[in-house]
């Protein structure tokens, strides 16, 4: 008669409690919501979206953890009054991080110059390989002198506009 020892009942219930963790998982990576729109406080369209964001939320509630750690919640961005600016006119801000400013809901130098502290760190960490370029070449600090149409003191500062 064969009969298994407690190492095989527990090795059971490991692979067991596995592939329950891999379908869950699964599931909720089917529906995930991208960071924009966690930044911009958008929603799925989906029923399907809801379910599984609601299910990730209530998992991480129930492990007492973040479910979203890499995902700021979502921010209030100011609204673009008029029409868009280019961007790339600031110093080390190129054409592939305009198109994710974009992105994001950011497409006039006043909506830069308006960001809080809250907001930039927001922003920062949805700008993928363009992450602490916000801080490094200072272009809040750019956008509030263009916003302000002080070419020349953005020139002081920064050098040419081209």
């Amino acid at each position: 008669m064969l009969t298994t020892s407690p190492d095989m009942n527990t090795i059971g219930l490991v692979i067991g409690a596995a592939i329950v963790l891999v379908l869950i998982l699964t599931l909720l990576l089917r529906g995930r919501r991208t960071p924009t729109d966690r930044v911009t406080g958008q929603e799925g369209d989906s029923v399907a979206d809801g379910a599984a964001a609601a299910i990730e939320d209530t998992i991480g509630q129930l492990l007492g953890v973040d479910a979203h750690p890499d995902v700021p919640p979502p921010v209030a961005l100011p609204e673009p009054v008029g029409d868009p600016d280019v961007l790339t006119t600031l110093k080390g801000l190129g054409p592939k991080a305009a198109t994710r400013l974009g992105e994001l809901g950011i497409t006039r130098f006043d909506q830069l110059a308006a960001l809080d502290a809250t907001q930039q760190a927001a922003i920062d960490s949805q700008m993928g390989p363009f992450k602490g370029r916000l801080q490094k070449d200072r272009w809040i600090e750019q956008a509030s002198y263009l916003a302000k149409g002080d070419r020349a003191g953005f020139e002081t500062q920064f050098g040419k506009l081209g």
